[in-house]
């Protein structure tokens, strides 16, 4: 065991009585500031307090109500004092770019961006939070890349498969199953807490969501618990010390047995009272618009154990399937489905106020402004699209319906629906010859859907759609939540590869 004995008792204790967040009053939205976006998309001059507060002031008087603040992916974004800070130099280079030269900046000028954000958020009415990166994995492939850490570069002993030489990325994550790793990683946790004074610690374990020997994560599970376990009691200690209850988060797999094959049990951590939060997840390839958050409660059976599924800036039909950026609609139905299946929030990741955003600035603005309350999704258009879940353990399936060839079928789960409107399904068609004559006969839950013109904005459409079919829904064949659409090419009508697949509701 690698817990000492104060931290033993404050496990003990955290086992005896543990303290749970209660649900906000208006709807739970979460916003994810990664650990390079801030200081890449400013200039040096925006490098001050004013520019620090102004990042936070965006969202005062918002939907937003939680704002995740990551100082970390393998380098911290300050003057750590047990791992590499961004800038500093590799092999006497400094790094390039505006994100290590910001970074440096406010050090020099003696400002903690993190400090600030967090009494900013405080004095916005915002709940600051800190989201600590298990295992990024960024660039690893360049070994010599300036944002990996002297530790993670001189002990490739203690990646998942020692010293890898094939270049898979995944193979060369830090092995929590290495004290020397687990003890690493928990003295930067330890930092954290020490440093700052946040509502909450998020364990950000889907960055990058490997974190144990290959073949061996079952096994290996109880190392990442005892991990958990010690940052309950960090929390804990640093609750009483500061007379405020700091809460704990985890970002798991979307599915909650994708998670345990994956060594990261985050119902049992939930159930054990060990965590207050929990966010199954994709990774990055796509947006899961199945994540079953029924399932996670039932596992969990505390309803006072927040879950907020979260939501990425691709949508990829399958893998390997070209992506499409989300849009407000597919995060309203993304939000609305999530509602429909018990959710306790929303949490947004890449959707930052510029670059990774993956929606013009207006409509940015609008969804801070608007936010993903269950009677706002509801009266806004909502797309359901078939994609796929990106992050599962070898053996568990993706669930990955597409692409079909002449004749198949989609489920689609859907969120409340409203009392007027238009029902439609869209089904996108890769290249073809005969594409131009394409026709398909779709029905949705046993009722004919009725075709009509062409979907116009094939950009909004993946799997590299060349034309997209519409077909009319009524209402009254849809529900809420798991939905049938079978399609089939019309007789006489060459076959064609469906690439994209969707159900679009618009009130």
């Amino acid at each position: 065991m690698r817990c000492s004995g104060s931290i033993l008792v404050a496990v003990f204790l955290a086992f005896a009585a543990v303290a749970v967040a209660q649900p906000d009053q208006r709807s739970v939205l979460v916003v994810n500031e990664d650990n390079s976006h801030f200081f890449g998309s400013r200039t040096a001059e925006q490098m001050n307090l004013a520019g620090l507060h102004q990042f936070v002031d965006q969202y005062a008087n918002s939907a937003v109500t939680h704002l995740f603040l990551c100082p970390n992916a393998m380098r911290a974004n300050f003057a750590s004092k047990v791992r590499d800070p961004i800038w500093k130099p590799v092999d006497g280079v400094p790094p390039p770019g505006r994100w290590p030269a910001n970074a440096k900046l406010l050090d020099e000028q003696g400002i903690d961006p993190y400090a600030v954000w967090i009494a900013r958020c405080r004095e916005q009415g915002i709940s600051p939070w800190l989201s600590m990166r298990m295992n990024d994995l960024h660039n690893v492939n360049q070994t010599d890349n300036y944002m990996h850490d002297t530790f993670w570069r001189q002990h490739p002993e203690f990646w998942r498969v020692p010293n890898e030489t094939r270049g898979n990325w995944t193979d060369r994550a830090l092995n929590y199953a290495h004290r020397e790793v687990w003890d690493y990683e928990m003295a930067f946790l330890e930092e954290l807490l020490e440093r700052y004074d946040p509502d909450g610690i998020e364990l950000d374990w889907m960055r990058f969501g490997y974190h144990l020997t290959p073949g061996k994560e079952r096994e290996e599970a109880p190392i990442l618990s005892e991990f958990v376990l010690r940052a309950r009691a960090l929390t804990d200690f640093w609750s009483s010390k500061r007379n405020r209850r700091i809460l704990l988060a985890v970002r798991v797999p979307a599915h909650p047995d994708a998670a345990v094959g994956l060594g990261m049990d985050g119902a049992a951590w939930a159930r054990g009272g060990h965590v207050d939060w929990l966010v199954p997840c994709p990774f990055w390839s796509s947006t899961d618009f199945d994540i079953p958050v029924e399932l996670w409660k039932e596992r969990v059976g505390n309803p006072r154990i927040r879950i907020t599924p979260g939501v990425e800036f691709n949508a990829r039909p399958w893998p390997g399937g070209k992506p499409v950026a989300n849009d407000l609609a597919s995060l309203a139905g993304f939000a609305a489905s999530a509602w429909e299946r018990g959710a306790d929030g929303i949490y947004l990741f890449n959707w930052m106020d510029s670059g990774t955003r993956p929606v013009p600035a207006s409509d940015y603005q609008r969804l801070v402004a608007q936010g993903l309350g269950r009677a706002t999704v509801l009266a806004a258009p909502c797309r359901y699209p078939v994609c796929y879940r990106d992050t599962v353990p070898k053996g568990f399936p993706n669930d990955a319906q597409l692409p079909i060839t002449g004749e198949g079928t989609c489920q689609v789960h859907t969120g409340a629906l409203p009392t007027t409107g238009t029902g439609w399904a869209i089904i996108g068609l890769a290249a073809n010859e005969s594409l131009t004559t394409a026709a398909f006969q779709v029905t949705v839950n046993g009722t004919e859907a009725t075709p009509a013109e062409d979907w116009p904005e094939l950009g909004k459409l993946g799997g590299d759609s060349k034309r997209a079919l519409r077909f009319a829904v009524p209402l009254a064949a849809l529900k809420a939540g798991a939905n049938t659409i079978h399609l089939r090419a019309q007789p006489g009508s060459e076959k064609q590869k469906v690439v994209w697949a969707e159900i679009r509701i618009e009130p």
